[in-house]
């Protein structure tokens, strides 16, 4: 499709945040013919993509539930396609419920993610239907829409709304948490709180209608509906789909579509700077990228070379709690905490005290500074899950909200990211975080990204592991053998916080959004097909390849002290 103008009539004005919904947003486009979205060689007005979208509310329409209380749950199994985009906005129209459907995952996994959250109709095309093929998902057949041969209802543009207009409290998506430490959660999202995001981020992240929004990441996560199609919707910027993330793919497509913006995810920066570096890096259009968890070297190195500033900050879908970098945040800081936001005891309800470090910049008092992140304002930013009571009671205990996120605050009042609350390790008898340690391993320039995770102790308490993936080319022998010194030249690196062991993988177990997923690591810990290095002693020393009679030694000295059913394998 070809847009008949791309300048022509301006979109009508934009309603204020706390009065807009996310079909309002839509309607004030239907008289943009600037081009709003670019998939391949294919392209579509913004007058295209509201035709679009209220054709796909009409076909909504007709798979609306008989039982006027049956949820009305469409789940998209899709990769980044235009159509994902055109069911958000017809959902939107339509007052339905986009569910959008994980196509990594498989099995008895993709079942429980369609039933748990009560689709009544699915949309897929071919990939996705070869996963659905022989599961029993509840869903007809004849409420399952095939993008690929389906005919639509005519998408003449000019339709009128289908059913009653939606309301701000409106449930509009639900969006499943990565299932980094549990099974997925679906977070829900009304009209009201998604069209107030966009509008916010029009102002605070300055989108214009000039800007073009690459989406890399998947558009069942939340960073890709909030941080880029919301404001881009608002904005009148144009959207840029590519199916999937691709490392080695991303400055191609950033230069062929012109992109300004793109937001990012986890490792995904580490992945595009293991890519080998060109001289043409920096050609771009490319202005600014928005995310969260990539360290503080991948930041800057991003910078140097592809010229783009990268806003880091602290959030997620559930939307309980946000951080967001200032000019004067060290760089590693999350930010200043806002009103309300505390670091607390997750036991005792008491805020931490400040985390003090000695030369070297080694913190101190880890046990009395780290804790939970948690916003004493209030759960109202908070929708809750989809049919979760106990995660909903467990976020918003004594009418705070719990982000389950572990922090601490320095002295000059900055917060820092710790981990995961399954992220604690406990080595003798010092209780510490697996962050700092990351943050620390991600300096060594050989190490694309590391996990660090708790293995048991033979005695008591647990053991520290580290899980890297190298630079294409680096020598796994020659990068342990040379650990033991990188990490004695971190001056902040606490006594106790040296992994005992290192497992070289050939790539992170990763969820979809691309962040570190630990359980499996945890199960395995030693006992796997990867070369694991280890300390043999307690007291540091070299690094070296850990054997089969290392396991066997291991396995027995577990058994001596009568930890045997913690013993890996």
């Amino acid at each position: 499709m070809t847009p008949s103008d791309p300048e022509g009539p301006c979109p009508a004005p934009l309603p204020t945040v706390g009065a807009a919904t996310v079909a309002d947003l839509l309607e004030a486009r239907a008289g943009d013919d600037r081009i709003g979205l670019t998939a391949g060689d294919r392209q579509w007005t913004w007058r295209q993509v509201v035709g679009e979208s209220r054709a796909r509310a009409r076909w909504a329409a007709a798979l609306r539930p008989r039982d006027a209380g049956a949820p009305f749950h469409i789940g998209v199994l899709l990769e980044n396609v235009p159509d994902y985009l055109f069911w958000l906005g017809g959902a939107a129209l339509a007052g339905a419920v986009v569910v959008g459907i994980n196509p990594t995952r498989r099995g008895a996994e993709l079942v429980r993610d369609i039933t748990f959250t009560e689709c009544a109709a699915l949309v897929t095309d071919a990939p996705g239907a070869a996963l659905l093929d022989g599961l029993d998902t509840g869903v007809p057949q004849e409420r399952t829409v095939r993008i690929d041969h389906d005919a639509a209802p005519p998408a003449d543009g000019d339709g009128d709304r289908a059913g009653v207009r939606p309301g701000r409290d409106q449930l509009f998506v639900l969006l499943f948490t990565s299932g980094t430490t549990s099974a997925p959660k679906a977070v829900q999202c009304t009209q009201g709180r998604l069209a107030d995001i966009a509008l916010r981020a029009l102002e605070y992240y300055e989108f214009t209608a000039d800007d073009v929004c690459y989406c890399p990441m998947p558009l069942f996560h939340g960073n890709a509906v909030m941080a880029l199609w919301a404001p881009a919707l608002a904005a009148g910027s144009r959207m840029v789909l590519t199916p999937r993330f691709s490392a080695s793919g991303f400055i191609d497509d950033v230069r062929r579509y012109g992109a300004t913006r793109f937001t990012y995810v986890g490792k995904a920066l580490a992945y595009i700077l293991a890519t080998p570096e060109r001289p043409d890096d920096a050609d771009t259009a490319l202005t600014r990228g928005f995310g969260t968890e990539a360290s503080a070297r991948d930041r800057a190195e991003f910078g140097r070379r592809f010229g783009c500033t990268l806003v880091e900050g602290y959030g997620s879908s559930e939307g309980g709690l946000a951080i967001n970098r200032g000019p004067d945040t060290p760089e590693g800081a999350l930010g200043r905490p806002g009103q309300g936001v505390a670091v607390l005891d997750p036991e005792s309800g008491e805020e931490c005290e400040p985390a003090r470090f000695g030369p070297g910049g080694r913190m101190e008092n880890p046990e009395r500074a780290i804790g939970e992140l948690v916003n004493r304002s209030g759960t109202s930013a908070f929708e809750g899950y989809w049919r979760h009571p106990e995660a909903d009671a467990e976020r918003q205990r004594n009418g705070w909200y719990w982000t389950g996120d572990l922090a601490f605050v320095d002295e000059d009042g900055f917060v820092w990211f710790a981990g995961r609350k399954d992220d604690w390790l406990r080595v003798d008898s010092e209780n510490f975080a697996a962050a700092p340690i990351e943050r620390i391993l991600g300096r060594h320039p050989d190490l694309v990204a590391a996990a660090v995770y708790a293995v048991p102790d033979p005695r008591t308490g647990d053991q520290v592991m580290a899980a890297v993936e190298l630079q294409p080319g680096a020598d796994p022998d020659r990068v342990a053998g040379e650990l033991d010194r990188f990490l004695d030249e971190q001056s902040d690196l606490g006594t106790k916080w040296a992994p005992r062991f290192v497992r070289v993988v050939p790539a992170l177990p990763l969820t979809a959004t691309g962040k570190i997923t630990k359980p499996g690591l945890r199960r395995e810990a030693w006992v796997c097909t990867d070369a694991v290095y280890w300390r043999p002693g307690r007291d540091g020393g070299a690094y070296r390849r850990l054997g089969p009679a290392d396991v066997t030694a291991l396995t027995e000295e577990f058994a001596l002290h009568g930890r045997a059913g913690l013993a890996p394998g």
